[in-house]
């Protein structure tokens, strides 16, 4: 039944055109990412449309930043977002895989082999796919040297930026994380990132940035007269103005006495002291607020020799608090409509000391109980540098996290993609139906990773990824030399070396993460066989051409 006949005001794509459609948006958006992917890529300049400049090679941030508007290339979009929000790096491999084994399904639906099959064939290389990698090629910390960590940190890094100085950067990396490691109520050891606040600082090199024990504010405090440094901190978290109060607008008051105006001024006064008498009788020495502080408040803080710090931003002030043991407040009205202020909502820190570091002063909240932070301090030429390096940063401390939270490396440079289309498929050639095919493609779509990182390094890609499959076809055959199968790319060289004693290492849980996402994000991809746009709707005109009715 067409859509004249359905009467639907729209257009409708159905069958093949709408799966051709979809693999060519599909396919555009991995080709914008495609050269930033592995140690020797390439980075992408995006400017918006007022003139902001970012450059970068990170793929979600690629994504991000394009304003994408096929609705299959958005899941892509979503794809990269996800991998980002969960392991933290891969962003651009999983792109890459999604988009090829779109390609390949689609080549098969071409064969005359039903996308039912496809999928289930896709789902089942995919179970099988991570398996091997938890079972064969995942390797446990504990069997690696002691500096495995910063291996892998560099090898998150050497895609980046910073990778030429990823000596010096994942040694602050691993240093941040030793600083902010908790165990939780189950005895577990975690990380939590949230902990570490990048700040970046304008001038210098790159090599001159710092790791800072302590939560870094780039604030200072609200006046000269204030002590620079409080010991054995009591810190009020406020996210309300203190300025003198003013009342609401439409509120009249008429005087029928000069006096009275005076009067009307003390007590607008006297509303912000007997706040900020509260604020001081809790013992906060130590007041934190996202909002304002005017000069009359000022003078009552500096009276009491308090350290006043306004315009702190509102996530910072969320995690001090949480580090501290504090509370946010957001008002001081309690339950019975007056005003006071509760001692249980302060938080405590040994020391909170404003420090001049690189050209800036920083306000620095110390604290050795509890949850500790760190803070780091990236120096760099010009905001554009600042901003990748911070993402690259994130990026590394992400990896970290999950490597020392799962405990279990693969190799890097291809390996684990090279290894697993050797064992799919072996794999493939057990099944007795049509799925044969299918896992065949996934086996051989799992190649598009060091076929790109080889391509990037400008070597030569059918010959290195040959060598590569026929070292692990014999890790896979020959039980004298299971060594093989670590495996991958050495891509400053252009050979094939064992990238477990290189040094290339990443957590298993990217790799499985990633491998999911992509299978999950082809097959959503593929389902879809009819595709209905509605024309939008135009905005009624009344009868006498006045616009909306």
């Amino acid at each position: 039944m067409s859509l004249k006949m359905l009467n639907i005001d729209g257009e409708r794509i159905s069958g093949q055109d709408v799966r051709t459609q979809n693999v060519t948006a599909v396919t555009a958006i991995a080709n914008i990412v495609k050269t930033s992917f592995g140690p020797i890529g390439l980075d992408k300049m995006l400017v918006d449309n007022i003139g902001d400049i970012t450059i970068t090679n990170d793929g979600a941030t690629i994504l991000k930043l394009l304003e994408v508007e096929h609705p299959a290339a958005k899941v892509l979009v979503q794809l990269a977002d996800l991998q980002d929000q969960e392991v933290g790096d891969g962003t651009t491999s999983v792109v890459i895989l999604a988009a090829e084994l779109l390609k390949r399904a689609n080549e098969l639906v071409l064969k005359k082999i039903h996308p039912t099959i496809i999928i289930s064939g896709y789902r089942i290389a995919c179970q099988d796919a991570i398996k091997y990698i938890n079972e064969t090629l995942a390797v446990s910390v504990d069997s690696l040297p002691k500096d495995f960590i910063i291996n892998t940190v560099k090898t998150s890094m050497s895609s980046k930026i910073i990778g030429d100085d990823s000596d010096f950067f994942s040694k602050i990396v691993v240093d941040a994380l030793a600083r902010i490691k908790t165990i939780d109520y189950k005895g577990d050891v975690k990380y939590p990132i949230n902990s570490i606040n990048v700040l970046k600082a304008h001038g210098k090199s790159a090599k001159e940035s710092s790791l800072v024990e302590g939560y870094a504010l780039n604030c200072t405090v609200a006046s000269e007269g204030m002590p620079k440094r409080v010991v054995g901190a009591k810190i009020a978290f406020l996210d309300f103005n203190l300025q003198k109060a003013k009342m609401k607008l439409g509120q009249k008051v008429i005087v029928t006495n000069v006096n009275d105006l005076e009067a009307i001024r003390d007590l607008e006064n006297n509303i912000i002291r007997d706040r900020i008498q509260l604020i001081l009788k809790s013992g906060a020495n130590v007041v934190l607020t996202t909002k304002g502080i005017d000069d009359l408040c000022l003078k009552y803080f500096v009276e009491a020799g308090v350290m006043a710090v306004r315009r702190c931003r509102k996530e910072d002030l969320k995690r001090i608090a949480k580090a501290c043991g504090g509370t946010v407040l957001i008002t001081m009205n309690n339950l019975e409509g007056d005003e006071s202020f509760d001692t249980s909502s302060l938080g405590a820190a040994d020391e909170v000391v404003q420090e001049r570091i690189a050209d800036d002063e920083l306000l620095l909240v110390k604290n050795s109980s509890g949850k500790k932070a760190a803070s780091i301090i990236l120096r760099g030429a010009n905001s554009m540098m600042l901003d990748e390096m911070e993402r690259s940063i994130h990026d590394s401390l992400c990896i970290a996290k999950r490597t020392l939270e799962s405990g279990t490396v693969v190799p890097g440079g291809g390996c684990v993609e090279s290894a697993l289309s050797i064992y799919l498929d072996n794999f493939a050639e057990t099944m007795g139906s049509r799925k044969q095919l299918v896992i065949s493609e996934f086996a051989e779509s799992l190649l598009v990773i060091p076929k790109q990182l080889s391509v990037n390094a400008a070597q030569d890609a059918t010959d290195l990824v040959a060598k590569l499959r026929s070292y692990h076809h014999v890790a896979q055959t020959d039980a004298t030399k299971k060594n093989y199968a670590y495996s991958g790319l050495d891509l400053i060289n252009g050979k094939v070396r064992n990238n477990l004693e290189a040094g290339v290492l990443e957590p298993a849980i990217a790799k499985v993460k990633c491998i999911k996402f992509a299978t999950e994000a082809a097959i959503t991809i593929l389902r879809i066989d009819d595709m209905i746009k509605l024309n939008p709707k135009e905005a009624a005109q009344d009868p006498h051409g006045h616009g909306d009715y």
